[in-house]
């Protein structure tokens, strides 16, 4: 046999090969069409990243930009002017013309209108006039029906979908020195708390140019002295009339008080910083509320904490650090230095409780109804200048005088009011019926919401967790338009809430989930 004869094919091989390749490209194909799906099952959980400061609104900054100290200056000194304002003096009948608290009420009224009539009428004054009876606790304040004007101003919002929705700003416009009862001698309440209705009436200035989608309320409440009643009255009034108020900024107190030979601890002032108070456990929860809350561990997660930290986080988008050069001021000719100076950024310091002690603010009375409310306060207050006859006693001056506010502070204050206002009024609403599932034991974290009422559709939503030691949110995962999603994060290891966001980067509140258990997962097939 000739060696180069190929040897002979089985007649069943050409059959075999062509099954062969009909099979692999069938598979090929199958592979083709079932890879992408293969591989989104496989995906792993989000585990999240850093939080991020918002992107700047350019509206928002061009309005708190025209904050002036100068304004704020001349509405404190206009305040002082009315030399006593006390609540009591409302129903006084020998006060010299242009002086008392009723006299003050008709200025801020009329302020209110001024600003509107520059914004082609967009505000709404309003008084909200009431008689506050007789108190008969032995130490009551008000020992005869004595009338009390809150005044307040409202800035409708421009979508009707969302122009329910409701922010409020507020600051007591009455005064008191040593005695209640002291209606006459002067009581200039420049720090407390004129600094607190010149940081409302300014925002009222600069916002009112702004077209934001929900309301904002601009408040001056009277009767806080006597036991918060002005703020009470409103507070029951919106609660009445179901004011969708998702939050309220309480400003009492923020001067800055500048008082000289201040330089030891701990009456420092820090012009970088402003106090924002906020409750832990919500006045108003019921005793199965609060099992609830111990349970979970959310003492520090109130509606009002939330706000705070909304308030920290609006400050990093709009303040920043700034330096200044040691030899700004040498003169002419003498050696300069090229040292730089830096000027930590304007900011917040969240104060996890409701209030000083012994003290109280009108926040309070919002919480009480159920509302999310804070208190602004300054870093270092000085306790000669509250509540005092005006004097000087051995060598130290007492009284609540103009001299003592500083005014570029407070334009401050406005501004990181002013900015939280607009932001909050901008963002979508907060998120519906959060919860966060635990219907299994496993290591990850699953969440689902609602949309909030009038929601734009192009809102999205993001989940938020910071470590149960931190104060403010740390990390976030997208979830996009959906309203649930779950992530590779332990639940009992950290704290979670969702919050809404618009495309321009506005957030809403974050709101915190409530567990539901839900169906329980099938259990898995034992095999052998």
């Amino acid at each position: 046999m000739n060696d180069r004869t190929p040897a002979p094919r089985h007649p069943a091989l050409p059959n075999l090969h062509a099954r062969l390749n009909r099979l692999a490209s069938t598979a090929a194909l199958l592979s083709l069409i079932l890879l992408p799906s293969n591989l989104h099952s496989q995906q792993p959980l989000p585990t999240g990243q850093p939080i991020a400061p918002a992107p700047v609104d350019p509206a928002i900054a061009a309005a708190i930009q025209q904050v002036s100290a100068d304004h704020i200056h001349a509405t404190i000194e206009k305040l002082v002017s009315f030399n006593n304002r006390s609540t009591l003096s409302s129903m006084d009948t020998d006060l010299a013309p242009n002086t008392g608290v009723s006299a003050a009420a008709d200025w801020i009224e009329s302020e209110f209108k001024r600003y509107s009539a520059a914004c082609n009428n967009c505000l709404e004054v309003k008084r909200d006039d009431f008689i506050e009876p007789a108190g008969t606790a032995p130490n009551a304040r008000i020992t005869k029906p004595t009338k009390i004007t809150n005044v307040y101003a409202i800035l409708r919002g421009t979508d009707p979908a969302q122009a329910a929705r409701m922010v409020l700003v507020t600051g007591h416009y009455d005064s008191r020195n040593t005695l209640n009862a002291n209606t006459h001698d002067p009581a200039p309440g420049a720090n407390d708390d004129a600094s607190g209705v010149a940081v409302s009436l300014e925002s009222a200035r600069v916002l009112s140019a702004l077209k934001l989608p929900s309301t904002i309320v601009f408040v001056a409440v009277a009767g806080e002295e006597q036991g918060l009643n002005g703020s009470a009255h409103l507070a029951k009034l919106a609660k009445s009339e179901n004011w969708q108020l998702e939050a309220v900024l309480n400003n009492d107190i923020v001067g800055g008080d500048t008082t000289p030979g201040n330089d030891t601890a701990p009456n420092i002032a820090d012009k970088t910083a402003v106090r924002v108070f906020s409750e832990g456990v919500p006045a108003n929860a019921t005793p199965d509320q609060i099992r609830a809350i111990q349970n979970l561990g959310a003492e520090g997660d109130s509606p009002s904490r939330e706000l705070a930290r909304t308030v920290a986080d609006v400050s990093s988008t709009y303040f920043q650090p700034t330096s200044q050069r040691l030899s700004a001021n040498t003169p002419a000719g003498r050696p300069h230095s090229m040292a730089m100076h830096m000027v930590p950024a304007f900011h917040p310091v969240l104060i996890f409780r409701r209030d000083r002690f012994l003290r109280g603010g009108d926040h309070t009375s919002f919480n009480q109804q159920g509302f999310a409310a804070v208190r602004f306060t300054e870093w270092a207050e000085n306790f000669n200048h509250q509540h005092q006859d005006v004097r000087v006693e051995n060598g130290i001056q007492y009284g609540d005088l103009l001299q003592f506010v500083d005014f570029h502070y407070v334009a401050n204050v406005t501004r990181l009011n002013s900015a939280t206002l607009a932001t909050l009024a901008s963002a979508p609403g907060v998120p519906q019926n959060v919860h966060i599932l635990t219907s299994g034991l496993d290591n990850n974290s699953e969440l689902t919401w609602d949309p909030p009422a009038g929601a734009p559709a192009n809102a999205t939503y993001e989940v938020v967790w910071r470590p149960s030691d931190q104060p403010t949110w740390t990390m976030f995962a997208s979830a996009g338009a959906a309203h649930s999603l779950k992530l590779a994060v332990s639940k009992d290891n950290v704290v979670l809430a969702v919050r809404s966001v618009d495309p321009a980067g506005h957030r809403s509140t974050a709101v915190l989930p409530t567990p539901e258990r839900g169906p329980r997962p099938a259990p898995k097939a034992v095999t052998q």
